[in-house]
């Protein structure tokens, strides 16, 4: 045993023969004075033991209210998912109302089809459709929804055909201004990436005093497109040396395209 330790276990046995050899007066105000000095300890221990028993419930209660959190944000989710959905079907709904309502009012005999593909690097120049030469679909025949013109058959098939779209360079219509005696030809218009393509109408007159907002339509020459069939509107207009140029917003949302009608061939109305 280390010399320290020794002392103080021989300190601590004489002071405990001195006190047993009291008298209980004496024992008794030894046992205050050491009740007195070890209070304040106790007293904290006890506070110190209270807090802790405190915090250990406030950390059970915490936990239990985090469990509840994540019950509730994942029954939210599942509440905004089918609200979602609920949307997705009402807009689905209002679609296919909106494309009935038009085959029965339009004057001309139509073959309801589904887009089927479209690439992204072509997005806004061609389409692929469900229906093709079995339905009487054939080259050029036009394709329309209840807002307007969405462009011609390009290729066709025998289940399927290609459509070439409005805003494409290459598609090309005969139209006219509405309320004056402007007539041009309208086509697609390259545009920014990212950007949605608008339409030029090219070979309007010199001074051609077109307004934003002024509806163009198809005019029906070449006798590939009816005539009456809306393309888009007027934005602006640009003048030219020999004749004049307008930007034209389509009709058409060609972001959200998913069912089309085909005007089929001649056959078809037989």
């Amino acid at each position: 045993m280390k010399p320290l330790n020794l002392i103080a276990l021989l300190c601590f046995l004489g002071g405990a023969t001195w006190a047993l050899t009291r008298s209980d007066t004496s024992v008794r105000s030894i046992q205050a004075a050491y009740y007195s000095a070890l209070s304040p300890f106790l007293k904290a221990g006890s506070a110190i033991e209270t807090r802790a028993r405190n915090f250990s419930k406030e950390v059970k209660h915490s936990t239990e209210l985090e469990v509840q959190l994540e019950c509730t944000n994942a029954e939210l989710d599942k509440l905004k998912q089918i609200e979602q959905r609920f949307s997705a079907l009402e807009t689905e709904n209002a679609r296919l109302r909106s494309a009935l309502e038009f085959k029965q009012n339009t004057p001309f005999t139509l073959v309801a089809a589904r887009i089927t593909r479209r690439q992204t690097t072509n997005w806004y120049k061609t389409v692929e459709i469900n229906k093709g030469e079995e339905s009487y679909i054939g080259n050029q025949n036009p394709v329309v929804t209840a807002e307007g013109l969405v462009g011609k058959i390009d290729l066709s098939a025998k289940d399927f055909s290609t459509v070439i779209l409005l805003t494409d360079e290459k598609c090309q219509v005969a139209a006219k201004v509405e309320g004056c005696p402007e007539v041009g030809i309208v086509s697609g218009q390259r545009a920014d990436y990212g950007k949605i393509p608008k339409l030029r109408m090219r070979f309007l007159s010199k001074n051609a005093n077109l307004k934003k907002g002024q509806r163009v339509f198809s005019n029906g020459r070449g006798g590939i497109i009816p005539a009456n069939i809306l393309l888009g509107t007027i934005e602006s207009v640009e003048p030219g040396a020999l004749d004049s140029e307008a930007l034209v917003v389509p009709a058409v949302n060609f972001n959200e395209l998913v069912t089309v009608f085909v005007i089929p061939s001649a056959k078809s109305t037989q």
